[in-house]
C-alpha cells in the first residue's frame, strides 16, 4: 500500500470516527436542559442525605465509646449486616459510610439508568431520535450525550457528598473515597443501562432490566455480608455495591477498588458503543414478538394485561423475596437498638408508639408501601407512553372509548398495587414466622396512600400529560420523608406531606383508625375520576 493510500485511509477513518460523534454537544445541552429540574433535585436530596445522616449519628452517638459499641453490635448481627453491610470503623464518617454507601450507590444507579434510558431508548421509541438523526447527528452521538449527562450528574453528586461531609466535620480523604465510590457505581450502572437500551425496543423494558440488575447486585451484597463481617465474601465481590463498601471510606481506604470500578465502567462503555454501532435506529437485538393473529386480545383490558403482565409478575416476585428478607430481619430488631433510647425513639417514630418488634414491622411495611407507589406511578404512566408512542391512536380509532382504554391500565395499576402489597405482607409474615393476620393487615393498610399517589398521577396525566412524570417526584418526596425524616426528627407538618404519615401504625396500634383510611381512599377515587374526565375532554397527543 502506498503512502498516499495509507494517508487517505487514515483520514477517512478519522472522519468516520468524528462523524459518528457529530452533534454530541448540542444533544448534551438538550439533555441537560430537559433534566434541569429533575437532576438537581436528585443530586441535592441524595447528596444532602449523607450529611444529614452524619449529623444524626453524631447526635445519637456522641461519644467514642457509644460509636464503638454500635459498630461492634452491627458487625455481630448478620441480619443487620445483610441490610447495611459491615462496619469498618467507629468514627462518625465510617458510620455514615456504613449506613449510606449501599443505599446511596443504589439510588445513584437508579438516577443514572433513568437519565441514560430517557435520552437513548425513549427517544428512539417516541420517534424523536429518528427526526434528530435526519440532521447531522452521528450514530453514537445520542449514546455519548446520554452517558455524559449521567457522568455529569454523578460527578455533581460526588461534589455535594464531599461538601456535605466536610460541613458536618467528617471531611478529608474519607469523604473523597465515599463520594468516588457512590458516583463510580452510578456511572457503572449508567453503562449497564446503555447496554440494556441496545437489547430492547422498549424504554420501559430497558429500565426494568437495569433495575433488575441493581436489585440482583443488592441481593448478592446482602447475602455476602450476612456470611462474613469484613466484606470478604465472594458474593459481596460479585456485586458493584459490594465494591463500593469495600472501598472502605474513613477506614484505611482501598483506592484500588475504585480503579476496579473505573475498569468496569470502561469495559461496559466499550460494549455499549460496539452494540450501538451494529443496529439501526429504533431497532434492537432482542426483537419484540408480534402480536397474536387469532384475536385473543379482544378488549382494552386484555391489551393492558398483555402489555403490563411482565412488569406485574416481576414486581410480585420481588415483593415476595423482599418481604421474606425483611421478616427475617425482624428478630434482630432488639439487637439493633440495644440500650440506646435515642435509636429506639427513631424506630418508634417510624413505626408508632408500640413494642419495638411491632414498630420495626410497621417501619418495614411502610417501606414496602412507598416502594409499591413506584409501581403504581410506573403503571399509570404506561398510558402516557402508549399515547406519545402513537400506539393509543389506532386502538381509540377502533371504537374503544378513552375511558375504557384507560380503565384497563388503571385496573392493572391499582389492582396490581393491591396484589404486590398482599404478597409482600405474606412474605413479611413468612420471614418473621408470626402474626400472619396482623402483618398482612398492616401491609394492606398502606394501600390508600399508594392509591392516592396513583390518583395524583392519573389527574396529572388527564389534565397536563407533560407534567405526569411529576408523580415520580411525589413518590421520591415520600421515600425521603419515610427514610430520613424519622432520623432527623423533622417537624410534624413536614412529615404530614406524605400520605403514609396519616395511616395507622400497624401492627401494634392500640386500635384501628378507619378515618384516615377512608379519607385517603375517597381522595384517590376523586382524583382518578377527575383525571378520566379531563382525559375525555382534551386532545390526544400526536
Amino acid at each position: 500500500m502506498t503512502a498516499v493510500t495509507m494517508t487517505a485511509t487514515a483520514g477517512a477513518g478519522r472522519r468516520a470516527g468524528t462523524g459518528q460523534l457529530a452533534g454530541t454537544w448540542p444533544l448534551l445541552r438538550l439533555a441537560l436542559r430537559r433534566d434541569r429540574v429533575v437532576l438537581p433535585l436528585w443530586v441535592l436530596v441524595l447528596g444532602g442525605s449523607f450529611s444529614s445522616v452524619g449529623q444524626s449519628i453524631a447526635s445519637l452517638y456522641d461519644t467514642p465509646a457509644q460509636r464503638a459499641a454500635l459498630a461492634a453490635s452491627m458487625n455481630g448481627n448478620s441480619s443487620l449486616r445483610a441490610m447495611y453491610g459491615p462496619v469498618f470503623g467507629d468514627s462518625v464518617g465510617a458510620l455514615v459510610s456504613w449506613r449510606m454507601i449501599a443505599f446511596g450507590a443504589a439510588l445513584a444507579a437508579v438516577m443514572s439508568l433513568v437519565v441514560v434510558v430517557r435520552h437513548t431508548r425513549e427517544e428512539e421509541e417516541t420517534g424523536r431520535q429518528e427526526m434528530l438523526s435526519s440532521a447531522m447527528v452521528g450514530r453514537r452521538a445520542p449514546l455519548t450525550a446520554a452517558l455524559l449527562a449521567a457522568l455529569i450528574a454523578n460527578a455533581a453528586l460526588g461534589l455535594v457528598i464531599v461538601a456535605g461531609m466536610a460541613g458536618s466535620g467528617a471531611g478529608g480523604t474519607g469523604a473523597v473515597a465515599l463520594a468516588a465510590a457512590v458516583a463510580g457505581v452510578g456511572a457503572l450502572f449508567a453503562c449497564t443501562a446503555a447496554i440494556a437500551a441496545q437489547f430492547t425496543e422498549s424504554a420501559r423494558l430497558a429500565k426494568g432490566l437495569t433495575a433488575a440488575v441493581i436489585g440482583a447486585a443488592f441481593v448478592l451484597k446482602a447475602a455476602g455480608d450476612s456470611a462474613t463481617d469484613d466484606g470478604s465474601s465472594v458474593l459481596t465481590w460479585l456485586s458493584p455495591l459490594g465494591w463500593a463498601e469495600n472501598a472502605r471510606p474513613y477506614a484505611d481506604e482501598r483506592w484500588w477498588v475504585l480503579l476496579a470500578i473505573v475498569g468496569a465502567v470502561a469495559v461496559q462503555c466499550a460494549v455499549a458503543y460496539a452494540l450501538a454501532g451494529r443496529r439501526d435506529v429504533g431497532m434492537s437485538f432482542l426483537a419484540t414478538r408480534p402480536g397474536p393473529a387469532r384475536g385473543r386480545i379482544s378488549t382494552a383490558l386484555g391489551l393492558a394485561v398483555r402489555l403490563q403482565r411482565g412488569a406485574l409478575l416481576g414486581w410480585t416476585a420481588s415483593f415476595a423475596a423482599v418481604g421474606v428478607v425483611f421478616g427475617g430481619l425482624t428478630g434482630g430488631a432488639a439487637d439493633l437498638v440495644g440500650d440506646n433510647e435515642k435509636t429506639r425513639e427513631i424506630f418508634e417514630r417510624m413505626g408508632g408508639q408500640s413494642g419495638l418488634t411491632d414498630a420495626f414491622l410497621a417501619s418495614m411495611v411502610s417501606v414496602l408501601g412507598t416502594v409499591a407507589a413506584l409501581y403504581i406511578v410506573s403503571s399509570v404512566l404506561r398510558l402516557h407512553g402508549e399515547e406519545t408512542a402513537g400506539r393509543a391512536e389506532p386502538v381509540l380509532a377502533g371504537g374503544v372509548g378513552r375511558v375504557s382504554w384507560a380503565a384497563g391500565h388503571l385496573l392493572l395499576a391499582f389492582g396490581g398495587a393491591a396484589l404486590i402489597m398482599t404478597v409482600g405482607g405474606l412474605g413479611l409474615a413468612a420471614g418473621y414466622g408470626h402474626q400472619l393476620p396482623a402483618v398482612l393487615g398492616a401491609a394492606l393498610v398502606q394501600l390508600p396512600a399508594v392509591w392516592l399517589l396513583g390518583g395524583v398521577t392519573v389527574l396529572l396525566y388527564g389534565v397536563l400529560p407533560k407534567a405526569a412524570a411529576a408523580g415520580w417526584g411525589l413518590v421520591g418526596v415520600c421515600l425521603a420523608l419515610g427514610w430520613i425524616g424519622p432520623a432527623l426528627d423533622l417537624p410534624q407538618p413536614v412529615m404530614d406531606v406524605s400520605p403514609f404519615t396519616h395511616l395507622p401504625r400497624l401492627p401494634g396500634a392500640a386500635a384501628m383508625e378507619w378515618g384516615p383510611v377512608a379519607l385517603l381512599t375517597t381522595a384517590a377515587v376523586a382524583l382518578v375520576a377527575g383525571g378520566l374526565v379531563a382525559l375525555r375532554r382534551r386532545d390526544m397527543l400526536t
